[in-house]
């Protein structure tokens, strides 16, 4: 399965299809531990205690955003 990316409306990024290939890494170039998740969910709002992991806060913290796609890009 390709992995998908979805911009949850008001929410995070939904990252499905991960697979042992899949790494997330910050900017010194240091992995995450994804070990045993297929999904993850990346925090747009910018309120997370947990970055870049999602983990609510965007649900108190009134996050606005719903993007839309643009069929002619």
């Amino acid at each position: 399965m390709p992995i998908k990316i979805t911009v949850l409306n008001n929410g995070p990024l939904k990252i499905e299809g991960i697979e042992e290939a899949f790494q997330l890494c910050d900017a010194s170039g240091a992995t995450f531990d994804l070990a045993g998740k297929t999904t993850i969910f990346l925090c747009r709002c910018g309120a997370s205690q947990k970055k870049p992991f999602c983990d609510g806060a965007h649900r108190t913290c009134n996050f606005v955003s719903e993007v839309r796609a643009d069929a002619n890009k």
